[in-house]
C-alpha cells in the first residue's frame, strides 16, 4: 500500500501582501503535484488539514482545490482529507457524502458520539483502515462525546480514539491535525505557524498501535518520537523562517505486511518563486547581489550596518525587477529605534491573537513574557471564538464556558 501524505496547503495564503494565488505559486505547485501523482500512481493521497488559509476561502482558492481533487479523481486516486484549525469544517464538508462515492473522502467535523469516518483500502496483505480525525479542541470533544471532564487536547484526542472500534491486529493509519510532541519536546516552528508553544499538546503515545500517523499543523517535515508518526510540512515556504527547513514536498509512504515498518521517503517539489533571505552590510550585499545569477525569487533583504534609505530601497527593488524577482521585505537591524520596513500590514496579521498578545505584553513589560496561565486563558477564549461555527455554540455559551474555566482555574490554585 503506497500513499502520498501532504498537509497545510493554505490555499489563498498571502505573503507580505503578495497573494500566492495571484502570483501563480500555489497553482504551479498543484500542477507539479498532479504530475508527480500521475507518475507514482499511489493507492491514495492523504491531506492532513489546513487546506485553506482561512475559514471563508476566496472563490479562487476553492477553484484551485477543486482542480486538484478533480485531477486526482481523473487519475483514479482516492483522496482522504481532513479539516485543520484554519478551515471551516462545515464548509469543507459540503457534499462530502456525494464526493465520497467518487473516491474523495472529507472529514470536516466530528459527528455526535465521536465516531470517526474510516475508509478501508485493500492490498495483497489485506485491509488498511484509514481513520480521519479533523482538528480537535477540548470543548468540541467534550460536546460530541458528552463528557465535560475533557479539558485538554491530549485527553480529547485519546478519548476520541478510544471511542473507535479499531482492530490493531490489522493495519491502521490515522490522519490528524494537532500539535504533537514527544515527552513534551516541540519542534522549531516556522514563523507562519499560528500556535503558541506549549499549548494544545498531544503526546505521541496517544497514537500507539498505528502503522502510520499522517500529521498536519506544523510546517516543517519531521517525525515525532518515532519514524511512523510524521508531519509532512507545508508545500511552500510561508515565512522566511521556513527557508531554514529542508526542501518542501509530499511524503511517500509504503506499508508492507502487518507488523512491518513503514518505508518513508520525503519528496521535493520546487517552488515557482523560492524564498531567500540576504543579510549583511550594505556594500557587501550590493556586490554579492549584483554577482548572483538567480532569478524569480521572493526576497527578504536585511541590512546590518546602515538604515534603509530611498536610494538603497530603489537599488534592490530595481535589481530584483530585472531578474523577475520581488523584494517582499527590506529591513535594517542597524536602526536602534526599530526596523524600517517595506513590509505590508499583512505580515503582522500572519500571527495569531495569542502571539500578538505575547509580543505586546513583552514590549510593555521590559521583555518579560506573560505567565503560562494567562496564555492558556487567552488560547481557551481564542479557540472558542475560532471554532464557534463548527461547534455550533452561541456567544452566551462561550461566555459561560469562559466563566466556568476561570472558576475552575481559581479553585485549582
Amino acid at each position: 500500500m503506497r500513499f502520498l501524505h501532504l498537509a497545510d496547503l493554505h490555499l489563498g495564503k498571502s505573503l507580505h501582501g503578495v497573494s500566492l494565488l495571484e502570483s501563480g505559486d500555489q497553482a504551479d505547485w498543484i500542477r507539479r503535484f498532479l504530475e508527480l501523482s500521475g507518475e507514482l500512481r499511489p493507492d491514495a493521497v492523504l491531506i492532513a488539514g489546513d487546506v485553506y488559509d482561512r475559514s471563508a476561502p476566496s472563490g479562487d482558492a476553492v477553484e484551485l482545490l477543486s482542480r486538484m481533487l478533480s485531477g486526482l479523481a481523473e487519475q483514479g486516486i482516492p483522496v482522504l482529507l481532513i479539516a485543520g484549525n484554519h478551515d471551516s469544517g462545515q464548509r469543507l464538508s459540503f457534499l462530502s457524502g456525494l464526493l465520497g462515492k467518487t473516491g474523495v473522502h472529507i472529514a470536516g467535523t466530528l459527528p455526535r458520539g465521536g465516531k470517526l469516518p474510516c475508509v478501508t483500502l485493500q492490498d495483497q496483505w489485506g485491509p488498511v483502515h484509514f481513520w480521519l480525525l479533523p482538528y480537535v479542541f477540548p470543548a468540541l470533544a467534550a460536546q460530541v462525546l458528552e463528557d465535560e471532564s475533557i479539558r485538554d487536547y491530549d485527553t480529547a484526542v485519546r478519548r476520541l480514539l478510544q471511542a473507535q472500534d479499531m482492530d490493531f491486529a490489522e493495519r491502521n493509519v490515522l490522519i490528524a491535525h494537532q500539535n504533537v510532541t514527544a515527552n513534551g519536546e516541540e519542534s522549531v516552528r516556522g514563523g507562519s505557524e499560528t500556535m503558541v508553544g506549549g499549548i494544545g499538546e498531544v503526546d505521541v503515545s496517544a497514537f500507539d498501535g498505528f502503522a502510520y500517523v499522517a500529521l498536519g499543523h506544523i510546517h516543517a517535515a519531521y517525525p515525532v518520537g518515532r519514524e511512523n508518526v510524521r508531519y509532512a510540512g507545508s508545500p511552500l515556504c510561508y515565512h522566511f523562517n521556513e527557508t531554514r527547513q529542508p526542501a518542501k514536498g509530499p511524503v511517500l509512504v509504503e506499508l508492507g505486511a502487518p507488523g512491518e515498518a513503514a518505508q518513508i521517503r520525503q519528496l521535493s517539489i520546487p517552488a515557482l518563486h523560492p524564498l531567500r533571505e540576504a543579510r549583511g552590510a550594505w556594500e557587501e550585499l550590493r556586490e554579492t547581489e549584483i554577482a548572483r545569477e538567480s532569478r524569480g525569487e521572493f526576497l527578504r533583504i536585511v541590512l546590518t550596518d546602515s538604515r534603509v534609505t530611498p536610494e538603497i530601497g530603489d537599488f534592490f527593488r530595481e535589481l530584483a525587477r530585472t531578474r523577475d524577482s520581488r523584494v517582499l521585505e527590506l529591513v535594517s537591524e542597524y536602526n536602534p529605534f526599530g526596523n524600517e520596513s517595506g513590509t505590508a500590514p499583512e505580515a503582522g496579521r500572519e500571527q495569531s491573537v495569542e502571539e500578538l498578545f505575547a509580543q505586546f505584553y513583552a514590549e510593555r513589560c521590559g521583555g518579560e513574557e506573560p505567565a503560562e496561565e494567562d496564555l492558556a486563558l487567552l488560547h481557551f477564549a481564542g479557540e472558542r471564538l475560532r471554532h464557534r461555527e463548527s461547534s455550533g455554540t452561541s456567544e452566551q455559551q462561550d461566555i459561560d464556558a469562559l466563566l466556568e474555566y476561570l472558576a475552575e482555574q481559581e479553585a485549582a490554585r
